[in-house]
Parts: C-alpha cells; sequence; structure tokens
C-alpha cells in the first residue's frame, strides 16, 4: 500500500481494475527519450482503460487550445491561442506556449520553458529548464534541448542541443543522461 491505497503492479492490472470504470495515468517522466510513458499508456489504453489527462486550475489555458489526451499541464503555464498540443505530453510548471504553436505526441517540457509562436514540435522530445525557442521554428523528433538552450533555428531530428546559440552537440543515442 501507498498512503494506505493499494499499488497495484502495471502488468496485474486489467485483471484487478474494471477498465470500464477506472481511468489511469502513466505518472512516468521522460526516461528514454519519453519511450517508457509512451508504451505503458498506449498498453493502457489498449486494454480498454479511460486515459486520464490534468490540466490545473492555475494554468491560463485559452479556450480554443486543442489538448490530446494523457496529457499533464501543471500550474503557471500560459498556453496562447491556437495552440495544439499532442496526446501524451507533460509540461512542467511555468511554462509559456506561443500562439499556433503545434506540439507533437510523448513531450516533456520542464520548468519556464518559452516557445514562441507558430513553432511545430514533433514527437518525443525533451525541453530542459529555461529553455527558448525562437518564433516560426521547427523541432525534429527525438530533440534534446539543454537547460538555457536558446533555440533560434530549425533542430533537425535526434540531437542534442546545448547553448547560446543552440548547437547541436551529439546524437541522442549518445547521451547517457536521459535514456
Amino acid at each position: 500500500t501507498f498512503l494506505h491505497k493499494p499499488l497495484i503492479a502495471f502488468e496485474e492490472i486489467e485483471d484487478l481494475c474494471d477498465t470500464q470504470k477506472n481511468s489511469i495515468f502513466v505518472a512516468l517522466g521522460y526516461g528514454h527519450m519519453n519511450d517508457d510513458r509512451t508504451r505503458l499508456y498506449l498498453q493502457a489504453k489498449a486494454m480498454g482503460f479511460n486515459i486520464a489527462s490534468y490540466v490545473s486550475s492555475k494554468a491560463f489555458v485559452w479556450r480554443n487550445v486543442k489538448i490530446g489526451e494523457h496529457c499533464f499541464i501543471f500550474e503557471d503555464n500560459t498556453i496562447q491561442p491556437f495552440v495544439e498540443i499532442g496526446n501524451n505530453v507533460i509540461m512542467w510548471s511555468g511554462n509559456h506556449i506561443g500562439h499556433h504553436t503545434k506540439i507533437g505526441d510523448n513531450n516533456f517540457l520542464s520548468s519556464h520553458v518559452v516557445v514562441s509562436g507558430q513553432c511545430e514540435i514533433e514527437n518525443n522530445c525533451f525541453f530542459g529548464v529555461n529553455s527558448t525557442i525562437a518564433n516560426n521554428l521547427w523541432i525534429g523528433n527525438r530533440c534534446v534541448i539543454g537547460a538555457g538552450a536558446n533555440v533560434v533555428n530549425d533542430l533537425q531530428p535526434d540531437g542534442v542541443y546545448v547553448g547560446n546559440p543552440a548547437k547541436r552537440i551529439k546524437n541522442v543515442d549518445e547521451m547517457e543522461e536521459i535514456r
């Protein structure tokens, strides 16, 4: 038990819980470029569970924003008009997402990330604390953007980017810390 609540192994959950009466949120972080969380979320969905999302009442989200399923949006996020957020996205505290930005699936934005307007972020990316993405940029699949990075150009897939301006320093598969 945990806090007087039962703990159930994920492998047993389908046998012990009614999938039609229960909702599930896979509370995992960004390990393996969000692949671990994605795998379990998709398994839970395939089992027939209702998929939970959470948007803090202290986040400011315009009414015309589209948010996918299995998203977790903490307090103090500002999500401007016409933003589209895919499935399985975690946005930690205090981020700013500019107008008309599209965020793909399976992304993790840590605290105080600024994404300017009209950006397109593909899937399975990680954004470090205080990273900044300039207006009208494209971020390819599986990018790691380091803490404090200032992105002023499009980013090609599978790269680790750091600095001001952000530069590619290695491929994601060479990075030990996030895998």
